[in-house]
């Protein structure tokens, strides 16, 4: 009696080893969204849900909240050339949405035009979705910064507001 309860004991856990199958189904939940992992330069890959920017064009922005949740941004989609805008960004918690960024301009030009949904975020992307238009998603890559070529548009403003530092 007691072999038959060892045998059946032994069955019962070999074969529930047996059945046991590696679960590579693994998805990377990628980082929590805070201050800390949004910021550094991230450059603008796609956006209008997945298209690509015209060639020749480009958006840079910096995130940073060291100095009071400031961003600056270098782009050329919206004017006929570069421009740089700065400015400071919040974000927030809301219940149904999730995190939450919205941006402020400097010299008193108002709020960006939405605010975005932060999905998806990585160590080397994260995707925005405006609030207010479901389609309007932007996937940005981290970038080492922003190229040196387009810096070098604006020496005079950046040395500018060192100098007011």
């Amino acid at each position: 009696m007691k072999n038959l309860l060892k045998l059946t004991l032994l069955l019962l856990v070999a074969t529930t080893f047996a059945s046991c199958e590696k679960d590579n189904s693994y998805v990377d939940p990628g980082l929590d969204v805070s201050l800390y992992n949004i910021s550094g330069t991230w450059q603008l890959e796609t956006w209008n849900n997945g298209e690509a920017l015209a060639e020749g064009s480009y958006v840079y922005i910096e995130l940073s909240y060291r100095d009071g949740n400031r961003f600056t941004i270098y782009q050329n989609l919206d004017s006929f050339g570069p421009r740089r805008i700065t400015g400071s960004y919040n974000l927030y918690t809301d219940e149904s949405l999730g995190s939450v960024i919205r941006g402020m301009y400097d010299y008193e030009n108002g709020d960006w035009t939405s605010r975005y949904v932060i999905r998806n975020l990585y160590t080397d992307r994260m995707t925005w979705i405006a609030t207010d238009n479901a389609d309007n998603v932007s996937l940005y890559k981290r970038c080492d910064g922003v190229p040196q070529e387009i810096l070098d548009l604006f020496k005079e403003e950046i040395d500018s507001e060192k100098d007011e530092e």
